[in-house]
């Protein structure tokens, strides 16, 4: 025998054992470029249940405690009576002419 038809021979058991292989376990050892087909090899994720987040009661009361700060900040500048400023007014006669009259 010669090294050409060893190497043949080798090759031919080489590609029967991936052949082998595949069928075993089921997957593709030649992969192509791109996305690979969906098999049902892979198992579906199982969707696991999140815990349920607990706040302390110290952590309500000082979010409470904020909050009732902030609503009595909202309501006190609210009992202030809003002035405004303004020293000059346009009045328009009854010709159309714009004059400026000041306010006292």
């Amino acid at each position: 025998m010669d090294t050409v038809s060893i190497i043949e021979e080798i090759d031919a058991e080489i590609s029967r054992l991936q052949q082998a292989k595949v069928i075993l376990s089921g997957t593709a050892t030649n992969r192509g470029p791109g996305r690979p087909k969906a098999t049902n090899v892979v198992s579906k994720p199982v969707p696991t249940k999140l815990a349920k987040r607990v706040m302390s009661a110290e952590g309500r009361a000082k979010i409470a405690d904020a909050q009732k700060a902030r609503w009595a900040k909202v309501k006190k500048s609210a009992d202030k009576p809003v002035v405004k400023k303004t020293t000059a007014k346009r009045v328009v006669s009854k010709k159309g002419v714009r004059t400026a009259k000041t306010q006292a």
